[in-house]
């Protein structure tokens, strides 16, 4: 039982992400002929690490913090409910976050010396959104930017330099979608979990300009993902295969009234439902682009 306790503490629900990424970042490099199964694999296991130090670590500081006594939880928001349940020490689940987060270090030193020492500014930068996002970075205004860029982005960018050894600007440009995506499922998740992050001083989106101003942000960067694939296409740069990422539109528009509606239960929910199912399935989708971009 204890073992199931653990796993859970893990937030395996959310783990998905992980493999989504590295996929994504593995297709971009086989799209322009660099693909090593070895490296893809290893750096999707320092990402696995990495991402369930940053579920631990952000259970761990919610429950320090108050945040998880004050709020209701939701299958999206809330926290795992280990902590409050009293399933797991706080001690125990810090001292998982960050064995979490050392596991991963070898593997990032191994490619640093290994590919190449570029990779290094960007395992720092991940490391710093992974220790001081809850503690720091939560408490400044727009923290959505940086789980977009630390769980969205930056992967995308590693998983591509493991196999290629070094970065492009068409890998930038295909990895940004990535980090948008990311920024959005934390921002919708952070509506029902305002008053509790408010009075533990935090300056989440929805606190800061308010929930209508973070509603209208939110479908902002949500059209800003499909705008910018389609341009991406346009000029030459992403495959036109990509735009298989275009199908997940009607969940958006789902998603989007949901962020609209914030106070009414019966729309929200099924929004962040559509959300996750939008921040997985447009990445997929991209990969599944760029791979038949290079097939056909």
């Amino acid at each position: 039982m204890k073992l199931k306790v653990w796993f859970l503490e893990t937030r395996p629900q959310f783990l998905t992400l992980t493999v989504v990424l590295a996929f994504l970042g593995t297709a971009i490099a086989w799209y322009e002929d660099y693909f090593q199964i070895g490296h893809a694999l290893l750096a999707g296991v320092g990402l696995l690490f990495a991402h369930i130090s940053v579920n631990t670590l952000n259970d761990y500081f919610d429950y320090k913090s108050g945040i998880d006594l004050a709020t209701r939880r939701t299958p999206f928001s809330g926290g795992s409910g280990i902590l409050p349940a009293s399933m797991l020490s706080p001690t125990q689940v810090l001292w998982l976050g960050l064995g979490s987060f050392i596991l991963a270090v070898p593997i990032g030193i191994y490619f640093t010396v290994v590919i190449g020492w570029q990779l290094l500014p960007l395992l720092l930068v991940a490391a710093f959104f992974i220790l001081l996002y809850c503690p720091f970075i939560l408490k400044r205004p727009w923290p959505e930017w940086a789980a977009g860029a630390g769980m969205g982005t930056l992967p995308i960018l590693g998983m591509y330099f493991v196999q290629a050894g070094a970065y492009t600007w068409e890998a930038v440009i295909a990895a940004i979608p990535s980090g948008f995506l990311v920024h959005n499922l934390l921002l919708l998740n952070e509506f029902p979990d305002a008053e509790a992050d408010r009075q533990a001083g935090r300056k989440t989106m929805v606190i800061t300009i308010g929930k209508k101003g973070a509603a209208i942000f939110y479908a902002v960067v949500a059209i800003a993902v499909y705008v910018w694939i389609i341009a991406w296409v346009a000029v030459g740069i992403m495959p036109i295969w990509t735009l298989l990422a275009l199908l997940t539109l009607p969940l958006t528009f789902k998603a989007i009234s949901g962020a609209i509606h914030y106070d009414d239960p019966s729309k929200l929910m099924p929004g962040m439902a559509a959300n996750v199912m939008v921040m997985l399935a447009t990445q997929l989708l991209l990969g599944i682009g760029f791979i038949l971009g290079r097939v056909l």
